[in-house]
């Protein structure tokens, strides 16, 4: 191979001192487009915070759900031994106090429901839920198979978000499409429904595709910066709000298996049942 021939070192015309170019100048990035990165940054960024509260709201409704159709019974159980309990000790006693006692525990049995309590979860922001539709059309209420879906599920969910996320449309008409897509997916992953998913999926991808976005000006950007910082705080108090309810701080017991804790939970009230009604016997055979 020949030699490269060195080159002489070029003054550039009109500059100062000794200045030199020693290979091909490289045109200095505009502003704008080092702010069009840290937008794009910062709505992934979103994309999967919300991905992630999201995922943990689904987990807090079903252990919610779960927890009172598979353990509601054993609480019921528990209260009713509580005021059988009292109830052997007042009639064996007739003492004042014990018979306070007995109809107080008779009183937690089956207490009167609160108008709160009745429409708990009937009505929500998008009218009303399917559980409460079922149960007024005499439909099944399909109970969630587990606190938190399959991985699959979560994976195709995921990456659906990823996809179609409202935050990445630019036009207002795009963002009410990616709305509306999202609520679906929503749906869908809050029941766990794979194949509903990979339907879903396969409708996105035959869609129409957005058109890139030439870049905006710096306004605009700077604009877009602030309202996805807005929407992080809101998101933030959100998963806060979640994470210290009292289902929320039970998961972060068992953030690897939920289902399992649910088990455990179990099991500990068969034992307390067990040890009640053990109580009442030999409070029946006191008599």
């Amino acid at each position: 191979m020949s030699e490269q021939t060195e080159q002489p070192e070029q003054t550039v015309p009109g500059g100062s001192g000794d200045s030199a170019v020693t290979g091909e100048e490289r045109p200095e990035e505009r502003p704008e487009a080092r702010l069009e990165r840290a937008v794009r940054a910062a709505e992934q960024a979103l994309i999967e915070f919300e991905i992630a509260v999201e995922t943990f709201r689904v987990e807090v409704e079903n252990f919610s759900r779960l927890h009172h159709q598979k353990l509601g019974p054993m609480y019921t159980r528990l209260d009713e031994l509580d005021a059988l309990i009292a109830e052997a000790k007042a009639a064996r006693t007739g003492d004042a106090e014990d018979l306070r006692r007995a109809r107080d525990a008779r009183s937690l049995v089956m207490p009167m429901p609160g108008v709160d309590e009745l429409f708990h979860d009937w009505l929500g922001a998008e009218g009303i839920s399917d559980d409460a539709a079922a149960m007024l059309t005499d439909r099944p209420v399909r109970p969630p198979e587990r606190v938190r879906p399959s991985e699959e599920v979560r994976r195709l969910y995921r990456e659906l978000v990823r996809q179609a996320h409202p935050d990445l449309a630019q036009e207002e008409g795009e963002r009410e499409r990616r709305d509306a897509f999202i609520a679906r997916v929503n749906a869908a992953y809050g029941r766990g429904d794979e194949g509903l998913l990979r339907e879903l999926a396969e409708e996105w991808a035959a869609g129409p595709v957005p058109e890139a976005a030439a870049p905006g000006e710096s306004e605009e950007l700077y604009a877009r910066l602030e309202w996805l910082a807005r929407r992080k705080e809101l998101l933030s108090l959100v998963a806060k709000e979640l994470e210290e309810s009292a289902i929320g701080s039970m998961l972060r017991m068992a953030p690897d298996d939920p289902d399992r804790l649910l088990e455990e939970i179990a099991e500990q009230l068969l034992a307390q049942v067990s040890d009640r009604e053990a109580e009442l016997a030999a409070e029946l055979a006191a008599e």
